[in-house]
């Protein structure tokens, strides 16, 4: 799968993120932590941006306790590392 660009990743990391979590958009600088997020709720965001994206993520980065933002980037640089976004 090649990704058309990179505000397509941060529409879907951003969707996934939101539907694991139940972020609310008014809690965009929230970190993984400050949401509730857990062990199991870490391997459900890491694989669905491997199954939607193609991308490889460490679900022990997100016990880093990153926020959207800081996601959305580890995604763009694996994104581009392994050819999958566009241009």
């Amino acid at each position: 799968m090649t990704i058309s660009s990179p505000e397509q990743v941060r529409r879907l990391v951003e969707q996934i993120w939101d539907d694991v979590l139940g972020a609310a958009a008014s809690r965009r600088e929230a970190t993984f932590y400050d949401l509730g997020g857990q062990s199991m709720s870490a391997i459900r965001i890491v694989t669905r941006i491997e199954d939607e994206l193609g991308v490889t993520v460490d679900v022990t980065e997100l016990f880093d306790d990153p926020d959207l933002e800081t996601l959305v980037g580890t995604v763009l640089v694996r994104a581009r590392a392994a050819r999958r976004l566009a241009g």
